[in-house]
């Protein structure tokens, strides 16, 4: 009797420590993105869920990195921003840095940074616990992911093909980005899903 009570309670205590995970959708290509709701830099709430319909970008950004500075410092992330934002597609800036390490910024330093670099996120997504991003897996910044109008997950990885730091690299790279999201508009599969992201090491919360 007490051998079976004692099973029970193993097999009880197995099944609840599965629940958080099973629970926690994995970003996953061709699967739907995990779901968040989160402040913003200007103070409202922002949940993916509200932007079904639309295309949504999700960039991993510290604005101290050197790969960071090296593509918005040419021009390149402000660029793309803007292509598609003039499209109708939702570009959301995530910070994920926790409070004291680099690249945290308080919501008006964010905007006041956006603006000294010509940039032009939709919004700013202020994740300083890391939920958002480990919920991802993101793991650099820069760090891209595309969410389709059907809230799929259509593409994860890094911004181009070459992982430097050096501005001279963007002419000579593929644009992973701009071509998923074209040919997402094209109502094409993208090509290149999921690639190998470069750049600082998010500083999440320990």
């Amino acid at each position: 009797m007490l051998l079976r009570r004692l099973l029970n309670i193993a097999i009880c205590g197995a099944s609840l420590a599965f629940l958080p995970m099973a629970a926690q959708a994995a970003a996953d290509i061709g699967k739907a993105a995990p779901a968040f709701s989160v402040k913003t830099a200007t103070g409202e709430t922002l949940s993916l869920d509200s932007l079904k319909g639309k295309t949504v970008v999700l960039e991993w950004t510290n604005n101290e990195c050197p790969y960071v500075v090296k593509h918005y410092g040419s021009g390149n992330i402000p660029n793309l921003q803007k292509e598609a934002t003039a499209k109708g597609i939702v570009w959301l800036q995530v910070i994920s840095s926790a409070e004291g390490a680099q690249g945290h910024v308080d919501g008006p330093t964010a905007i006041k940074l956006n603006t000294e670099r010509g940039a032009a996120p939709s919004k700013v997504l202020l994740d300083y616990d890391g939920k958002i991003g480990k919920q991802y897996d993101a793991q650099t910044t820069p760090h891209i992911f595309i969410i389709n109008p059907e809230g799929v997950l259509v593409y994860k990885g890094g911004i181009d093909s070459i992982a430097t730091a050096k501005v001279e690299d963007i002419a000579k790279a593929d644009n992973y980005v701009k071509l998923a999201l074209g040919e997402l508009a094209s109502g094409k599969k993208v090509s290149h899903a999921s690639t190998k992201p470069y750049g600082c090491s998010i500083k999440y919360a320990s």
